[in-house]
């Protein structure tokens, strides 16, 4: 009798089984789900940045020149607040000394990791700053705060300091030429050695012996404070006799052609100060240089001169002439004043100039 029923009784115990087990799943398969949903789900930068902290913010270092401003302390607030603003970190500031007017903080600013190096200041502080930075991968931003602010006008550049900020953090890298110049080597065969030891400068603008040094020399420094540009022309119209000089000059390999002149302006760039041009087909990144060579007779000489830098013509007439060129040597018969971008240097008897192409990275608008 138990025979028969045997197989239904392990039937039974089967399903019993099943029953009981299928209890047993229902209760552990919930605790152990809601222990996979108790745990913390991680960041979702996590994901993307694996176990890495945020990349740090870019930085700037601006080089600021004090003299510019009467409240330092308001500009550099400006500055910050515009660097914020546009996504960056709080910047680094270098001030200017008569010691050093820029080269050295801006190799710090390089030191301290600064992503751009940035000058708050006029040509000769973009000038300095910019020697340190020839040859380099670091861009430089421009903040115009001079007088003529040549270079920043050349570029197209804003002035505002807020604008100027912005491109100089988001704006685009351009390649620049740099004009070199090297003051003081042999002069003339029949002048006096009075040249010195040779020194080596850089300018991105202009640079020039005779008038345009001693215009620049001759400027009034609370008149500029006052009403800007125009005291160059207080200055330029003093300086419209001053006396010729004899020089010769050598041009790349051409032969060397000797005249009398007031002034050789060799430039990087054409734009002058009241949106005159001198040099009309001078490109900062053309890797050559123009230069003008002035020599009018008195103060009635100079009315064809002006005309033609107003005209933006520079052929037919005697009294200006322009040679382009990757090298020119100016040799004058006695020791003449020499300007580098708007700061007088000093006096020589010999220049030297050589381009040097795309050696400068400059941040400019988009």
């Amino acid at each position: 009798m138990l025979k028969d029923y045997l197989p239904w009784i392990i039937a039974g115990l089967v399903v019993l089984a099943l029953v009981i087990g299928g209890l047993v799943l229902t209760r552990v398969v919930p605790e152990v789900a809601a222990t996979r949903r108790r745990r913390p789900r991680p960041p979702r930068d996590h994901f993307r940045n694996g176990d890495e902290a945020p990349a740090p913010l870019k930085r700037a270092g601006v080089v600021v020149n004090p003299t510019k401003y009467a409240d330092v302390p308001a500009v550099r607030d400006r500055i910050t607040a515009a660097c914020l603003a546009n996504g960056w970190g709080e910047p680094l500031f270098y001030e200017t000394t008569v010691e050093d007017p820029g080269q050295g903080q801006a190799a710090q600013a390089v030191r301290d990791g600064a992503d751009i190096v940035c000058t708050l200041g006029g040509d000769g502080t973009v000038r300095n700053v910019a020697s340190a930075l020839v040859g380099t991968e670091t861009a430089l931003g421009i903040l115009p705060a001079g007088t003529g602010n040549l270079l920043a006008r050349n570029l197209d550049l804003p002035v505002a300091l807020e604008a100027a900020v912005a491109v100089a953090l988001t704006g685009r890298n351009r390649r620049i030429d740099v004009g070199e110049l090297v003051i003081g080597a042999a002069p003339m065969d029949d002048a006096p050695d009075e040249s010195g030891d040779p020194e080596t400068h850089y300018f991105l603008v202009m640079s020039g012996v005779g008038m345009d040094a001693q215009i620049m020399a001759g400027t009034n420094e609370n008149l500029k404070a006052k009403v800007g540009w125009p005291a160059y022309m207080v200055s330029g119209l003093k300086h419209l006799v001053s006396p010729e000089f004899r020089i010769a000059v050598k041009v790349d390999d051409e032969l060397e052609f000797r005249r009398r002149a007031r002034m050789v302006v060799i430039g990087n760039c054409g734009r002058l100060l009241g949106g005159l041009v001198l040099m009309p087909n001078a490109r900062v990144d053309d890797g050559q240089l123009d230069t003008v060579i002035a020599s009018p007779r008195g103060v009635v000489g100079w009315v064809p001169v002006a005309t033609r830098v107003a005209t933006r013509q520079r052929k037919g007439h005697p009294t200006l002439d322009h040679k382009t060129c990757k090298e020119i040597r100016v040799r004058t018969d006695r020791p003449v004043p020499v300007q580098i971008d708007g700061d007088v240097i000093g006096e020589a008897s010999e220049v030297s100039a050589t381009v040097r192409p795309g050696c400068l990275t400059v941040r400019v608008s988009l």
